[in-house]
Formats: C-alpha cells, structure tokens, sequence
C-alpha cells in the first residue's frame, strides 16, 4: 500500500463530472480537507454550467470545467474535448487526485496527470473491462465510515488518507449579494422569508416527476390550512411540469422556473419554510441550505440518496413496485423508473404536515 507523506498536499484535484446533487455532497469531502490542510489549492473538474457555483461558494479555489454536450459528441467533439481537459489539468501538477467519479474518462483523466497520490475506488461502481487500467495507487472504500449513504461514498476517501471526518454533512449559504436579490424578489411577490414553500416537480426522467395535478393538490391543501404560500422552483427544461402545476392548483402560486441562477436558487430555497419535491439536485441544495425537506422517491432508496443535514422526510413507495408504467419502465435502473408515481397525495400531505409541525417550535426559537 501507498505510504501518505505526512507533507501536507499543496494542490488536490477533485473529479466530479456528475450533476449538482452530486457536486452539493462532494463539497463535504472538500470542506474536510481544507479543515486537514490549510491553505491547500483545491480545484475541481466539473460541468461547465456548474463552474461558477462551485467557486462562489468556496466549495474550490479554482475549476477546469468541461462540456457535456461534447462528450456526448462525435468521437472527435470528445476526443477535443478530452484533449483540452486533460492540456488545462497538467499546468496544475497536482499532488493528489480524488477521482469520485469513477468513470472510464475520469480514469483516463488521472492516468496523464501522474500525480504522486491518486486516489480510486475498489471495487469501482462498474467493474473494469479487461482492457481497462486503474491508474490509482491509494483505495477508497465504496462507503466510508461504516455508513451507506452516497455523501459517505464521498467522503471514503478521508479514511485512505486517515484523515479525521469533521463535516459529516453539507452546508453551503447563499452569498449576500445573492439573499439581497432574493429578498427584493420576495417583496415583489408579496412572499415573506419562512412564509413559503419551495416546490421542485422537475426531474432529469419523466418517470422520476411525481404527477402535477398530485403536486397541485399538496399546494390547494397545506395552503388552505397553513396560509403558507407556494413557489415552483426549476430549471428552463422543467417548465412543462409546472405549467401543468399552475393549471391544476386553485391556490395562487408564484413561478420561478427557469429564472433563476443556482446562486440564486440557493438563496431562494435559504428562505423558504420547507422544500418538497423529487429527488433532485434541488432537493440537496435545500438541505445544505439547512432548510427542512420532504423527498418523493421511486426506485432509488432513499437511505442512500435521501436529505442529510436538516429535518426531512423521504416516502417512497412499497417495494417491489407494481409497474404502473409498462415500457416505459425501466425496473432495473432507477434512473429510468416510474415507481414514484405510485405515491398518493394523502402521504405527501401528511409528511408536509408532519416536517412542519416538527420544526416550528425551533423557527419560534429563531425568530
């Protein structure tokens, strides 16, 4: 086994080339080593449309960002685009990588960096073919910590560099300039901080949206009982669940999707009472905003994938799962599964309820 150094790292790389879900948990584990090493230079390759996020909110000193709809390309768009990659990676020399990815290109991306310590996971999420190569010479753990929630999956690499695990969960606030804008807009539609919840009905697979007329019921009855108002939050290609939202609820409802920055989502969802919606990058910017949570889930579990953090709720329904889809079901990866669809709204309303009623004595405090 590799021997750490007991020099401090001067300069790590963190491959997360995922989605914001995933850039939220890994932020932990980059909190953890600027805990370790003062003064280290952490930079991470990520999405290009998340670069700026990452840097604002001190989650890296610096990123090399990448572009998806490249790498998705012709072999020559990737082949590109791998090169360019790789050309701004080498002028860092870096000490360490951290491949969380675990990926055949993040593989490729740590082989031509050769930096002294690389960290890989073993077994890797998809065993390698035989042609492939793990250039890593130091082996996180698939879970850290004796824990089986992803963010732990993140955080193994701590325990290969016997690091000490100081943040268990993440915690990113919203950057003044961002909570001044939020508050003009929240004046604008009349809402009050606290007074509002975040609604998210969006999600990367159709079968992985909750029904909007569901949706719109939750908002008609929590909004008659409670007086709270509602905001839809999303990105541009989440529009058509909420329209479908708007058209359903009899309650008024305030949309914000596909207005907003995620440094402003982020300020947005600080503000709000309570986050419901499906399991989504969203839903983890929530909670690392310390706002409560109620989470619809299909196939994925929950005790894997659910809130860290903040008080929350996942439901999911009883497995295994009586399609209700058909083909366009993909029971095998839940990615591509409908199962979320199978929730009722009574459950969703009664978790609502019940998130409320658990954290209000702790807003009265706060207030």
């Amino acid at each position: 086994m590799l021997q750490i150094s007991p020099t401090p790292f001067r300069s790590i790389l963190i491959l997360q080339t995922k989605f914001i879900g995933d850039i939220v948990l890994s932020s932990t584990l980059a909190r953890n080593l600027q805990l370790e090493y003062p003064g280290v230079r952490i930079v991470f390759l990520c999405e290009a449309r998340l670069a700026s996020f990452v840097t604002a909110h001190g989650i890296a000193s610096e990123v090399v960002a990448f572009r998806r709809a490249a790498m998705r390309g012709t072999p020559l768009e990737r082949g590109r685009e791998l090169y360019s990659m790789i050309s701004k990676l080498r002028q860092f020399r870096f000490d360490l990588t951290i491949d969380l990815t675990d990926s055949k290109t993040s593989r490729i991306i740590v082989r031509f960096l050769n930096a002294r310590t690389r960290i890989g996971y073993n077994p890797s999420e998809r065993p390698l073919r035989w042609h492939e190569r793990q250039p890593a010479n130091l082996f996180a753990r698939p879970f850290g910590f004796g824990e089986q929630h992803y963010l732990y999956r993140y955080l193994s690499p701590l325990e290969s560099l016997g690091v000490a695990l100081r943040v268990r969960a993440p915690s990113i606030r919203p950057l003044p300039l961002e909570t001044a804008r939020v508050q003009t807009l929240l004046d604008r539609h009349r809402l009050r901080p606290n007074g509002f919840i975040a609604v998210h009905a969006g999600a990367s697979f159709h079968g992985r949206r909750w029904q909007p007329e569901r949706f719109a019921a939750v908002i008609d009855t929590i909004a008659r009982e409670t007086g709270l108002d509602f905001v839809l939050v999303g990105g541009p290609d989440e529009r058509r669940p909420a329209e479908q939202i708007l058209a359903h609820a009899a309650s008024p409802i305030v949309n914000l999707v596909g207005a907003l920055s995620l440094e402003t989502l982020l300020a947005v969802l600080q503000q709000a009472r309570l986050f419901v919606g499906n399991e989504s990058g969203p839903m983890h910017m929530a909670a690392a905003a310390g706002t409560p949570v109620v989470g619809l889930y299909g196939l994925t579990s929950p005790a894997i994938w659910g809130p860290v953090g903040v008080p929350s709720l996942a439901l999911q329904p009883s497995m295994p799962c009586n399609c209700v889809a058909g083909s366009l079901c993909n029971p095998l990866d839940p990615s591509k599964a409908c199962c979320v669809w199978r929730l009722g709204v009574e459950p969703v309303v009664a978790a609502v309820r019940q998130v409320l009623s658990r954290t209000q004595v702790e807003l009265e405090h706060a207030v």
